[in-house]
C-alpha cells in the first residue's frame, strides 16, 4: 500500500476510533441522565450512540476497502 493510502486508512482508523470513544462517553452520560430520572434525555443521548456505532462500521468498511485496493487516495499535482 503507497504512503497516501496509508495516511487514508490510518486516518479513517482514527475517525472511528474517535466515534467510538464518544459512543462509550456518552452511554456513561446516558446512564446518569437515566438514574437522575431523565429519561428522555437519556433516550435521544441513546439514538445518538446508534448513530454513532453505525457510522463507526461504515469507517471500518471503508478502512477495510482501502487496505484490500478497493479504494485509492489519488494526489493532484496542482498545475
Amino acid at each position: 500500500m503507497n504512503n497516501p493510502n496509508q495516511n487514508l486508512r490510518r486516518d479513517l482508523q482514527g475517525l472511528a476510533a474517535d466515534l467510538k470513544w464518544s459512543a462509550v462517553e456518552l452511554v456513561r452520560i446516558a446512564e446518569r441522565l437515566s438514574q437522575a430520572g431523565n429519561d428522555p434525555d437519556a433516550q435521544a443521548l441513546h439514538r445518538m450512540i446508534a448513530m454513532f456505532q453505525r457510522e463507526e462500521g461504515r469507517l471500518q468498511c471503508l478502512v477495510n476497502d482501502v487496505a484490500e485496493g478497493r479504494i485509492v487516495h489519488v494526489e493532484v499535482v496542482p498545475g
